[in-house]
């Protein structure tokens, strides 16, 4: 019987199969079905263009007289529209999913801006020390200071005096990525910077500064793979945060305008005839916001005790 090579993948794969980290995600169920929706919720949003039965920037799909329709279970409803309409004939299934795809890019998007930015202040500031930790810090505090809110507002305002709202709507996605990334980017320097602080107490940073390596290569080669479990974990809580403040944004009108849809911008076109029965607009888009945020989010709570596996007592 011929045999056939092993890859050189196979004792990474019987590694990673043998570790704490496989072991708590096969006992830990909850962690399972999270990912498992978050995978069904995110490939549904990428997929948007194949899986929506219309396109809800295209005007000749878009009927008024459909206007208002409610979901397929509701009296009124049809199965031609699963989720119902909005105020202006687009089909809700179609809507939330190409929403979804663009909330989920400004979040995937501002948060590698936010580590991008973060973890090479907080590698600097940590390795470096002294003058150099003090200034970088002290930046973040002032950022802290600016709420995501504020330099929204103001953000908004300077693009649209300057170049006009046309030109901001076209380039929304562009500015909520840059707004919120530059807003949050303390978040993963301080979190790096405590790692690094601790790190380079240990002996193989003085070895490697023994050996007369650059500076720039023990903090790429040695010090950032060896502080990545906190980055993964505040990454997954900045992703979810990052969808949330966009959410946020369009909500109050500094985000997203309603032509363009996003989970954020349908929750708030619908929020007007939440009263007057079409309640469907709103609280559907809310509701898969809700669960692709708590998703993340339990998963982060997993992937964090997973991480510190001192929280375990068992």
């Amino acid at each position: 019987m011929k045999r056939f090579p092993t890859t050189r993948l196979a004792p990474h794969w019987q590694r990673l199969q043998g570790s704490h980290f496989a072991y708590r995600w096969r006992r830990d169920r909850l962690a399972r079905l999270c990912a498992l929706i978050l995978t069904l919720l995110l490939g549904a949003a990428l997929l948007a263009p194949w899986l929506a039965p219309s396109n809800p920037y295209d005007l000749a799909q878009i009927r008024l007289l459909d206007s208002e329709l409610p979901p397929f279970w509701v009296a009124g409803g049809t199965t031609a529209h699963w989720l119902g309409t909005d105020a202006q004939g687009r089909d809700m299934l179609s809507s939330i999913l190409y929403g979804a795809r663009v909330s989920v890019a400004i979040g995937f998007g501002a948060v590698l801006l936010q580590a991008l930015v973060g973890i090479g202040l907080g590698l600097l500031a940590g390795f470096r020390g002294g003058s150099v930790d003090a200034l970088i810090m002290r930046l973040t505090d002032i950022q802290l200071s600016l709420s995501t809110l504020m330099t929204a507002i103001v953000a908004g305002a300077v693009v649209k005096a300057a170049f006009g709202g046309a030109f901001y709507g076209d380039y929304a996605v562009l500015m909520l990525v840059l707004i919120i990334g530059l807003s949050e980017w303390p978040q993963f320097a301080r979190t790096v910077r405590a790692s690094v602080l601790a790190e380079t107490r240990k002996d193989y940073v003085e070895a490697a500064r023994t050996l007369g390596f650059s500076h720039r290569r023990i903090m790429l080669r040695h010090l950032l793979p060896n502080v990545l479990s906190p980055i993964l974990v505040i990454s997954a809580v900045q992703i979810a945060n990052a969808i949330m403040t966009e959410a946020a944004l369009s909500f109050l009108g500094l985000g997203m305008p309603e032509t363009q849809p996003s989970l954020g911008s349908l929750i708030k076109s619908g929020f007007d005839y939440l009263q007057s029965g079409s309640w469907w607009i709103t609280l559907i888009p809310g509701l898969f916001l809700v669960v692709l945020v708590l998703s993340i989010n339990l998963l982060e709570d997993w992937l964090r005790d997973t991480m510190n596996p001192r929280r375990y007592k068992d």
